[in-house]
């Protein structure tokens, strides 16, 4: 007899049994995470040291500005990682002789970038909205999927009826692929959950990621995402659960995110739920000005916001405002892309001085992307920048929005988390979108996916 079983780790693809690997109790994993095991584990598997030298560097990609450009480009370059940092970058025929026995990868010829740092996600979730993006081919806005019961409204009746297990191997996955893609460090939002049990399951998820992949977590509680159904006409009694909910959040979480617009949060609840998350050591963040001009930018100024994301409608006095407050904008390319909306205006934030960061606001519904290499393809192509604007915004603007500073660079002291490009220039990044272009991900001094090849240790 033929069974039908479900892969038991991400719980969505489904075939015979003899097209499934099973186990005792017909426990199944499909083929994807099958490979995806491979490409997490088995590296892993290896004495982890934190101890790397590479080389073979066509193009090392530092976003260090003392080698002369924001990039910091360093030819035929070597570097060496000693306990997880970074102990030395230069020219390979510099490299000197301390390093030369550490364990090696050599590139033959490709270049190297720092890990993606991306800035802006709401990876734990469960449904489908593949419907919403038919709708919005016919024309349907954001705003009238929302209204209609749709929009992120959908996304949180399915993640209230998902059990936590089943949340945490699905964003295992969605993590899992960004890792495969060349993401290091990754921030997760709650806002999906709307009621107090299932946003504290969510930033639960959110930390448990970081613990079972070799990837760094960032988790913010989006508990003010949009006005869950139950309150629909009783705000006040929503914010006054979301007060119950902080001092739980803040066990978990290290920013409070609000989304101001539209069909979401009002300036004054914003700065009413974010004053109260300060209270518990949260960092404010907000949407802002993503549907309109709702104030929001205003709002971050005000408060000094760690960052401003989305940011589709602001002009150059709101851009000039946020440069000069230090707040970093986070713009999320794919989102506008997939939402038939406006670009927010990346070269004028850019121009003007502002801290830029590109992220892929990976979500069920406006932007299912994993991939940071595709949001600085879409951010050169659709929203201006140069790619060597968006490569570093992908990087370093990332880190600096999640108040990382040794990461997404590349200097002696920083952390070791770099990307082997199969390429032997960074350009390839934007000239084909469509490929991964991720050969090696190393995490801390340890190469964790992709191919890679040490040199013997030494006797």
């Amino acid at each position: 007899m033929v069974r039908r079983l479900r892969c038991s780790f991400c719980g969505r693809s489904e075939a015979d049994d003899n097209r499934l690997v099973a186990g005792p109790k017909w426990v199944a994993i499909c083929e994807s995470c099958v490979r995806l095991a491979a490409e997490v584990a088995l590296p892993s598997a290896r004495p982890a040291t934190g101890d790397l030298l590479v080389t073979g560097i066509s193009e090392l990609v530092t976003n260090d500005s003392r080698h002369g450009s924001r990039l910091g480009v360093i030819d035929e370059a070597a570097l060496a990682i000693r306990r997880g940092e970074v102990a030395w970058t230069g020219p390979e025929s510099r490299l000197p002789a301390r390093y030369r026995n550490l364990p090696t990868i050599d590139c033959e010829g490709r270049a190297v970038i720092p890990g993606f740092v991306d800035s802006h996600t709401h990876l734990v979730f469960a449904g489908d909205r593949s419907h919403e993006f038919a709708l919005r081919l016919q024309g349907a806005t954001y705003l009238e999927i929302l209204e209609a019961g749709g929009g992120i409204r959908s996304t949180v009746a399915a993640t209230r009826a998902s059990a936590p297990a089943d949340l945490l191997s699905s964003t295992i996955e969605r993590a899992g692929t960004m890792l495969e893609h060349g993401t290091t460090t990754v921030e997760i939002k709650s806002g999906y959950g709307l009621d107090l049990p299932t946003e504290i399951a969510s930033l639960e998820v959110a930390r448990q990621v970081g613990e079972s992949l070799p990837i760094d977590v960032v988790v913010t509680f989006l508990g003010a995402h949009v006005m869950p159904p139950e309150f629909v006409d009783d705000r006040p009694g929503y914010l006054r659960l979301i007060e119950q909910m902080l001092p739980l959040a803040a066990r978990s979480a290290t920013y409070c995110d609000v989304f101001c617009d539209y069909g979401a949060f009002s300036v004054d609840e914003a700065r009413w739920v974010l004053q109260h998350a300060r209270r518990h050591g949260l960092k404010p963040r907000l949407h802002a000005n993503q549907l309109g001009d709702t104030g929001g930018v205003e709002l971050a100024v005000e408060l000094g916001a760690v960052s401003a994301d989305h940011l589709e409608n602001i002009d150059e006095s709101q851009a000039r405002a946020l440069a000069e407050a230090g707040v970093v904008a986070v713009l999320c390319p794919t989102a506008s892309w997939s939402t038939r909306l406006a670009q927010a205006p990346g070269r004028l934030l850019w121009d003007i001085g502002a801290t830029v960061a590109l992220a892929t606001d990976c979500n069920p519904g406006s932007s299912f992307v994993a991939s940071m290499q595709l949001v600085i393809a879409v951010a050169c192509l659709d929203m201006g920048l140069t790619l060597d604007q968006a490569l570093w915004s992908a990087t370093r603007g990332g880190a600096l929005a999640l108040e990382e500073p040794r990461k997404g660079r590349l200097r002696v002291g920083d952390v070791g988390d770099l990307v082997v490009l199969d390429s032997d220039n960074y350009r390839h990044l934007g000239y084909r979108p469509d490929q991964n272009l991720a050969k090696t991900v190393v995490k801390q001094g340890d190469p964790v996916v992709g191919s890679f090849a040490r040199s013997p240790e030494p006797a």
